[in-house]
């Protein structure tokens, strides 16, 4: 079957043939045509399927640059988001369509500016919400909707942000998730926010014809030997995984030591550093990475032929999305799991249950294993290990507690003849750290009321000040004295004007301006400040009548 067979446009068609992708897979035959239909899809697929395209490519022939946004993809990691943003952009060639991938670890500003002039939105949920809080973007006007890795972004936590979005939508939109597993919390988002979906479900188990799986039991001193040995030989693209994201950094460090070229990968590194690492491993700079989880649903290169499991995943969906990045595409992978830990053991009981027959027990001498070098820190360590046995130790950690205990002693002494003075006989011994809640509460009493004090003092002894100003000027005003003025008694304006500054222009009034104005005109400018004396009669005598010369001026 080819691509025209699906009603695929000519020109999408030989985009897709230019790619070499000439056949579509299993789930875009019934993808394809549902999401043409208008119909929505709940699909569950194992990565690397071709669900991607299964919807970009319908998606891509649907929108047009003047529709404005219509479409918005949710993904849950920020490499899947810049995975599926350059699958979009890659087959929208001729099209002028916007295509804006938003994620967090990068300036959200460039993100804001692109939102006037996008059509497709790929992004993580808690970027996205960001950009609705500062008004940035209206998903009023959104079409269709994408979720993809729906339960990924289940386990992470993603559920509450994807339904806080879902409300700022249209009801009557076209929705298409996607899920490697459909768990009870799925369907129940399914149920709400599908309308009569088409179910499309392709097994998730690998292929064991593609993939051969096998483990390995050692002991954690002893693991770090087997994966140098196991990458020692390698030189194709190795993937590697662990647990936490420490590990990840300290494994790839001791490889480095080791001759090996790896990097890590994981949720506390920066955007950029990320990418680099991705581009690194993507065109083989580099032939091992170690990765968190995060890089099980966010990396998608086909020429990872081995998978190492360092650190045992705790279900079987974790395992089943790890040893899918290889055997992608036909090709032969190999997934190898290192089981050495109690914990490993236990959660490698419920995977070799899940996929029994395909997955063997292999075995390596110990005299192979290379011997690696130790850290000062880890020689310390071991040394100590060997000279100090376990009781010692023990024993030690008990004396570093005996000065507490003492002490324990001696508020139990104190308090047994608190007891006896008060007639009781038993000795009860008083709570950890009785003795100093109690001296920290007296102090703090002791502080509070010592500042009570000083207020009232400093409150009494303003009261005192003022009662002795007053008397004074009671005896001045009695003897004919003139008033003493407190500092802060001047008069309201002259207050102001000593606030002013000394170059500023006096305030002219509203006729004076007009009198002065007119006489500008005539090019003779009066001057207005006449020096007032400081009688009242004589001001009256000097006192002008502006009304009088402004009809004398006017008149004349």
């Amino acid at each position: 079957m080819k691509f025209d067979s699906l009603h695929v446009g000519k020109a999408m068609v030989s985009l897709l043939e230019r790619h070499g992708i000439t056949t579509p897979t299993i789930i875009q035959k019934e993808i394809i045509p549902a999401i043409k239909e208008g119909r929505d899809v709940l699909a569950q697929s194992e990565t690397g399927s071709g669900k991607t395209l299964s919807f970009a490519i319908p998606i891509l022939e649907q929108t047009k640059r003047s529709d404005g946004l219509t479409t918005l993809v949710l993904v849950p990691t920020r490499e899947l988001c810049a995975q599926v943003a350059g699958e979009f952009v890659k087959f929208s060639q001729g099209n002028h369509l916007g295509i804006t991938s938003v994620y967090g670890g990068v300036s959200i500003n460039n993100q804001a500016r692109k939102m006037k002039t996008t059509n497709i939105i790929v992004a993580t949920p808690g970027r996205l919400i960001d950009l609705l809080d500062r008004n940035v973007v209206r998903l009023d006007t959104i079409k269709n909707l994408v979720l993809d890795e729906a339960d990924r972004m289940l386990d992470m936590g993603f559920i509450p942000d994807i339904e806080r979005i879902l409300k700022r939508m249209p009801q009557k939109k076209q929705t298409m998730l996607f899920s490697a597993t459909v768990s009870k919390e799925i369907e129940r988002l399914s149920m709400s926010y599908l309308d009569d979906p088409i179910l499309v479900s392709l097994e998730s188990k690998v292929k064991p014809e593609f993939l051969q799986q096998t483990y390995y039991q050692t002991t954690p001193d002893k693991r770090m030997s087997l994966l140098i040995h196991l990458l020692k030989n390698e030189r194709d693209l190795a993937l590697v995984f662990c647990n936490k994201k420490h590990v990840t950094a300290k494994l790839a460090k001791k490889l480095s030591s080791q001759g090996i070229n790896a990097r890590c990968l994981h949720g506390d590194m920066t955007q950029p550093q990320r990418e680099r690492a991705t581009a690194e491993f993507r065109n083989k700079k580099i032939n091992v990475l170690i990765a968190t989880d995060v890089a099980a649903r966010g990396l998608h290169i086909e020429d990872i032929t081995h998978v190492y499991n360092y650190e045992i995943p705790r279900d079987v969906e974790s395992y089943t999305h790890r040893v899918g990045r290889t055997a992608r595409a036909g090709k032969k992978g190999e997934a190898i799991s290192l089981v050495a830990t109690d914990d490993d053991k236990k959660f490698f009981k419920q995977i070799l249950f899940t996929y029994r027959g395909s997955i063997t027990l292999k075995f390596v001498d110990a005299a192979e294993l290379p011997v690696i070098e130790q850290t000062p820190r880890e020689k310390a360590r071991k040394q100590r290990e060997k000279e100090e046995p376990v009781v010692e130790r023990q024993l030690k950690k008990q004396d570093k507690r005996r000065p507490r205990e003492d002490k324990r002693h001696q508020e139990s002494s104190v308090q047994h003849q608190k007891n006896r003075q008060g007639g009781d006989d038993e000795r009860s011994l008083p709570p950890r750290n009785t003795m100093k809640k109690q001296e920290e509460e007296k102090q703090k009493q002791e502080t509070s009321a010592q500042k009570r004090r000083d207020e009232l003092y400093s409150h009494s002894a303003r009261h005192k000040e003022r009662e002795e100003y007053e008397r004074l000027q009671r005896e001045r005003r009695g003897k004919g004295e003139q008033r003493e003025q407190n500092p802060g008694d001047k008069p309201k304006d002259e207050r102001r004007r000593s606030q002013l500054p000394k170059d500023r222009p006096r305030r002219r009034k509203p006729f004076e301006k007009e009198f002065t104005d007119a006489h500008s005109r005539r090019g003779e400018i009066p001057d207005m400040r006449k020096e007032t004396s400081s009688s009242q009669q004589e001001d009256k005598k000097k006192k002008r009548n502006w009304k009088e010369m402004w009809e004398r001026l006017v008149g004349g």
